[in-house]
């Protein structure tokens, strides 16, 4: 395929160093990791990073041209800013937009084609198949249809303020999560957690109300406990080409999650594996909705039949995607051959040996249950060279000094939210 219209001079990777210029929106462990590899690839000095708030482990970096600008969440305002900065560059260099999380997937995806027009490339797929596969009830109809497990579920509408849910009628525990991430995200709810581990009925009454009375107006979706730890999770980044074939992938085995009731999901710890049966059922959902680009999945491995249960799709990359460069393939080079040069990629698994860890090794030693996966974690804890994406020594010190306290920083966390609970989750 041709490059892309608005990939200005560049023409080979050798371009890239001195004509693109990376515009990425927030603040996370993804927002960095985009700035480390563009650098690592292609020694790009500087990436333009909105945000909110000052995170000081990014905005310290000398990798990093950092704007706070108020009310970005709002899409007319952060369409705008873009805007504004394309008019700065006036041409002077290839844009690239990238975003940190499923709202900015949205945005982004929502004005393609004005952010087109302003100068762009946007490398995410249309917002008509974007808001298709992320609404769960239709993911999961798609997996139906494809022959991909998945967890037994049930639905309710928030929107109508006089539905009552059976609560008597479940076997607990049970999880409960909204059904469009993004706009649950903006809602206003007491108490809001991610992801909600229901132990009891009582609790399902209160978290019910709680949301039905808010103002997030779509489903809540109520699904079957599948049993087992985190070490039963998995992870799937896969990346199709413009005929939805993937031609590049990684996943592992999620062996410590976030258990911050604000970011529970989060993957904190992945050890690198390949199971045949997950990559299979990512590449044929890509292919059967015609994808293009990052695809994220979340699967739990269920010990009561052995299949493995995927539990949605992230049309975006993951928080965690720089474990793709630890097995072997920089990431960001995927949106540059892909959609600025238009290179047909030659299909590949990365799959060197890797342990992605955003968290000391005392927390893993004490978080992970014994047995043969926190030995193999802690083997490649020693071995992964900079399996944390947060600390680069190409960067600054004050850079660095901010890494190793977030670092440091996860130790009372797990305390507060983990250890302390015995493993529940902790009601805020």
């Amino acid at each position: 395929m041709p490059k892309h219209p608005n990939a200005g001079r560049i023409n080979t990777a050798a371009d890239v160093k001195d004509n693109l210029l990376p515009v990425l929106v927030g603040g996370d462990i993804l927002t960095y990791s985009y700035v480390r590899e563009f650098y690592r690839a292609y020694g790009l000095r500087k990436c333009i990073v909105l945000a909110t708030q000052d995170i000081k482990v990014i905005s310290t970096s000398t990798f990093t041209d950092y704007r706070l600008r108020e009310g970005i969440h709002d899409p007319e305002v952060l369409c705008c800013e873009l805007e504004s900065i394309a008019r700065e560059v006036n041409g002077a260099k290839t844009l690239l937009l990238l975003g940190s999380d499923d709202v900015h997937a949205r945005i982004f995806s929502s004005n393609k084609e004005r952010l087109e027009r302003a100068g762009y490339v946007v490398p995410y797929i249309d917002f008509d198949l974007l808001d298709d596969i992320t609404q769960k009830r239709r993911f999961y109809e798609l997996c139906e249809e494809l022959g991909i497990a998945y967890p037994k579920t049930w639905y309710f509408d928030c929107s109508d303020s006089q539905l009552e849910i059976p609560v008597d009628s479940f076997t607990y525990p049970l999880i409960a999560k909204p059904s469009n991430s993004a706009q649950f995200q903006e809602a206003d709810i007491p108490h809001k957690k991610k992801i909600y581990e229901i132990q009891d009925a009582a609790e399902l009454e209160r978290v019910w109300k709680s949301i039905r009375d808010s103002d997030y107006s779509n489903q809540l979706v109520i699904q079957d406990f599948i049993p087992g730890g985190d070490e039963n999770i998995h992870t799937l980044t896969l990346f199709a080409d413009e005929n939805g074939d993937t031609v590049m992938g990684a996943g592992g085995t999620v062996c410590l999650q976030d258990h911050d009731p604000t970011a529970l999901g989060n993957p904190l710890c992945i050890m690198g594996e390949k199971v045949d049966a997950i990559y299979e059922a990512g590449a044929a959902f890509l292919k059967a909705v015609g994808y293009h680009g990052f695809a994220n999945f979340d699967i739990k491995y269920d010990p009561r039949d052995g299949s493995y249960r995927f539990f949605e799709v992230n049309t975006r990359c993951g928080r965690n995607t720089y474990y793709l460069s630890l097995a072997g393939c920089n990431f960001v080079t995927l949106f540059v051959e892909d959609f600025i040069l238009g290179h047909k990629i030659t299909p590949r698994y990365a799959n060197n040996p890797y342990l992605f860890c955003c968290v000391p090794e005392y927390v893993l030693k004490r978080s992970m249950p014994e047995g043969p996966v926190k030995e193999h974690a802690l083997e490649l804890y020693r071995a992964t060279k900079d399996r944390y994406p947060l600390r680069f020594w190409s960067d600054t010190t004050i850079h660095n000094l901010w890494a190793d306290v977030m670092l440091v920083n996860q130790i009372p966390k797990f305390k507060k939210f983990y250890w302390d609970t015995n493993g529940k989750q902790l009601d805020v």
